[in-house]
């Protein structure tokens, strides 16, 4: 039987522009797993450059990819901090209804 041969993907290679990085993160929010939002705002934030994104949001770079690694947990506030330097908004609708985006 052959071998099967498989690559990585790295999904801030394919984050190229805001509606991209909007939607990715909009489906992590619709999942509504914590630690996948938080991976999804580190692709995010990788795409975008951490270290401008960390300046941006007043972060340092370091604790920037620990709070978004996979075993991190940023408070909310660090979320929303990232959130806004990502150029990006978080918003609410009713549950039964079906986003937009």
């Amino acid at each position: 039987m052959p071998k099967t041969v498989t690559t990585p993907w790295d999904p801030a290679e394919h984050l190229d522009t805001e509606e991209d990085m909007a939607a990715y993160l909009e489906a992590a929010l619709e999942d509504g797993d914590p630690a996948l939002v938080a991976a999804a705002l580190g692709d995010i934030a990788r795409a975008k450059g951490m270290t401008q994104v960390a300046r941006e949001a007043g972060l340092g770079r370091e604790s920037l990819y620990k709070a978004l690694s996979p075993a991190g947990n940023p408070e909310f506030a660090t979320i929303m901090k990232v959130v806004s330097a990502l150029g990006l908004k978080l918003h609410a609708t009713p549950a039964g209804v079906k986003s937009a985006v």
